[in-house]
Formats: structure tokens, C-alpha cells, sequence
């Protein structure tokens, strides 16, 4: 897929020094290594024993594809951020991490933007609560406008824009340096959105 991104407190320089290269590489080549013919036939696949299956959205898709990826060069998938008991389940982990880098995968309802920004923060930073993980630099990998669009995304999620929106406001929050990755529409395909039932909507793809 093809991406682009923002550094936040000179998050891109930092990536590249030797402590984080080989961790950096591993997540550009697995995101630039998911094809759009993948896309296709990973959201169709959910449809073939029954189409009411088939997600709205390629979201689904792209979740599935980076959880194989990242799975497959030993990264942490759903790392927890603290030890306590008090603070486990989906709100206090992240998607994935490996040694110095957390990684989160934003591609819910713009209210979570904030949080999804600051969780990669409380993985990097000391804590009152006993922590499960220390990193030391975020990155969110969400979608731009024109893949909510052309992907089948929901009108209300936040995406890639909205991110950098956030950035300013929440500046002294955000004390780690974060990457901010904005996934681009497919060139070949987009997702017409249909009715299929009464309560139900299927992402059908055509080709362009």
C-alpha cells in the first residue's frame, strides 16, 4: 500500500538511528508489501461461503493482512501496556510492539483519536501503574480521507487528517515522538457500499 506520514517531535529522524532501523524497515516493508490484489481477495474472502459476511469497509482487510505480517517477524500483538490487573483489555493495549517501537491501528470513530495518540505515549513513558511494556517512540497508522472514502470506511472514523488536527492541541501531552501514518486509497479499486439487507451494508469492490 501506498502511505504517507507525519514526524512529530522529529519522530522519522529518530527511527532511522541504529537502535530503531531495523524495526522502522521491518514496518515500511510490510505495509509497502501488501498488494492491492491482496486487498481484493482477503475482503472477498470473508463473503465466499456467504456473502452477508462480506465487511463494508476493506478496514477489516488491512487489520487482518498487518496482524499476518507483523506476526510473522515476532511482533508483539496486542501488547499490554501495564501489569496491574486494573488496567488490561482492549483500552490499555496496544495493536502491536517490538522492543523500542508501539504501534496502533486507528481506524475507529474519530472520538478515539486522542486516545489512540496517547496510548503509544504511556507505553514510552514512567508510570505510576507497573508497566508491560517500555517503548520509546509511537506510531499510529490510520487512513487518509480519500481511503475512508474509496475504502468503504465509515464517515465517522477519525482519519489521517484529523490526527494531525489533534497534534497542536495536545502537544504537551504527547511528550514521545510519534509517526503519524496516513494509508492511501487503492489506484486500481475502490468499494461501492450497498444495501444488501434490511440492516445490512456490504463493500463490493469495482474495478476501476
Amino acid at each position: 500500500m501506498k502511505y504517507k506520514f507525519h514526524s512529530f517531535r522529529n519522530a522519522e529522524v529518530i527511527l532511522k538511528q541504529p537502535e530503531f532501523i531495523i524495526q522502522y524497515k521491518e514496518l515500511c516493508d510490510i505495509i509497502d508489501s501488501i498488494s492491492e490484489d491482496e486487498l481484493i481477495s482477503t475482503h472477498n474472502s470473508y463473503g465466499l461461503d456467504d456473502i452477508e459476511r462480506t465487511p463494508k469497509s476493506i478496514s477489516v482487510a488491512i487489520n487482518k493482512l498487518l496482524k499476518q505480517r507483523f506476526s510473522d517477524l515476532d511482533w508483539s500483538i496486542e501488547s499490554a501496556i501495564f501489569q496491574d490487573a486494573n488496567y488490561l483489555g482492549d483500552t490499555w493495549r496496544l495493536d502491536f510492539a517490538k522492543k523500542d517501537i508501539s504501534i496502533e491501528v486507528g481506524f475507529n470513530h474519530g472520538s478515539v483519536i486522542a486516545w489512540n495518540l496517547i496510548k503509544p505515549v504511556l507505553a514510552s513513558e514512567l508510570n505510576h501503574v507497573e508497566k508491560a511494556i517500555q517503548t520509546q517512540i509511537g506510531v499510529i497508522i490510520t487512513a487518509t480521507e480519500e481511503l475512508r472514502i474509496k475504502g468503504g470506511f465509515d464517515p465517522a472514523i477519525g482519519v489521517y487528517e484529523k490526527y494531525l488536527d489533534y497534534l497542536k492541541p495536545l502537544r504537551n501531552l504527547l511528550t514521545s515522538p510519534l509517526l503519524i501514518i496516513g494509508l492511501e486509497a487503492p489506484e486500481t479499486f475502490e468499494i461501492d457500499v450497498v444495501q444488501y439487507a434490511a440492516r445490512k451494508k456490504i463493500g463490493v469492490v469495482k474495478m476501476k
